[in-house]
Order: C-alpha cells, then sequence, then structure tokens
C-alpha cells in the first residue's frame, strides 16, 4: 500500500535552515506529483510547494517564495523540501501527499518549530 514517512523536522533558531525527506513506496514514484503541505493547530492544513513527475516545482504560498525549495530524487522514491531562512510564523507540522487512483494519502508529518 502507499507509504509515506517523513523526517528531517526539529528545533531551528529563526533564520536557520532545515531539509526534510519524504520517503515514498507502494506506488510508482516517479509517475506521480508530489506535494508539501503544513499545518497549525487551528488551522486548515495549507499546501506550500508541488513537484512534477518530471521535477517542474510551483511554491504555493507567498510567504515562503525565495526561501523554500521542493525537489525529489526518482532513484531513491524520495521528495525533499529545503527550507533556508525560517521564520517564527514557518513553525507548523509539514505533510508530504500524493493522489494515486484519485485517493489522497498523507504521511505522518513531522514537526518544524522556529524559535529563539
Amino acid at each position: 500500500q502507499v507509504q509515506l514517512v517523513e523526517a528531517g523536522g526539529g528545533l531551528v533558531q529563526p533564520g536557520g535552515s532545515l531539509r526534510l525527506s519524504c520517503a515514498a513506496s507502494g506506488f510508482s514514484f516517479s509517475r506521480y506529483a508530489m506535494s508539501w503541505y503544513r499545518q497549525t493547530p487551528g488551522k486548515e492544513r495549507e499546501l506550500v510547494a508541488v513537484i512534477s513527475s518530471t521535477g517542474n516545482s510551483i511554491i504555493a504560498t507567498d510567504s515562503v517564495k525565495g526561501r523554500f525549495t521542493i525537489s525529489r530524487d526518482n532513484g531513491k522514491n524520495s521528495v525533499y523540501l529545503q527550507m533556508n531562512s525560517l521564520k517564527p510564523d514557518d513553525t507548523a507540522v509539514y505533510y508530504c501527499n500524493v493522489i494515486v487512483s484519485a485517493v489522497r494519502y498523507w504521511g505522518q508529518g513531522t514537526q518544524v518549530t522556529v524559535s529563539s
């Protein structure tokens, strides 16, 4: 079955960087677009970035443009979110996402906390 496992979250100071990873299995990874979302308590899950099967990427959230980059390695069945110049407002649980056969799958999420 489809599995998504995020890693790389943690506590970082403002201005710092983190690289999130999402290891995928159970589907033909290279054929599917992948996404990163984030969610804070009391708010809806927010689309952060999308990358197509061929590597074309879109940063969907204006507040992270120029700071976050999404990438993928089809050989490793993994998608990444490089986060630079982190701000306290970036604090959230970050989720990896894929839609396979009209079903949306989520990972368990990884907590990112930006605080001094």
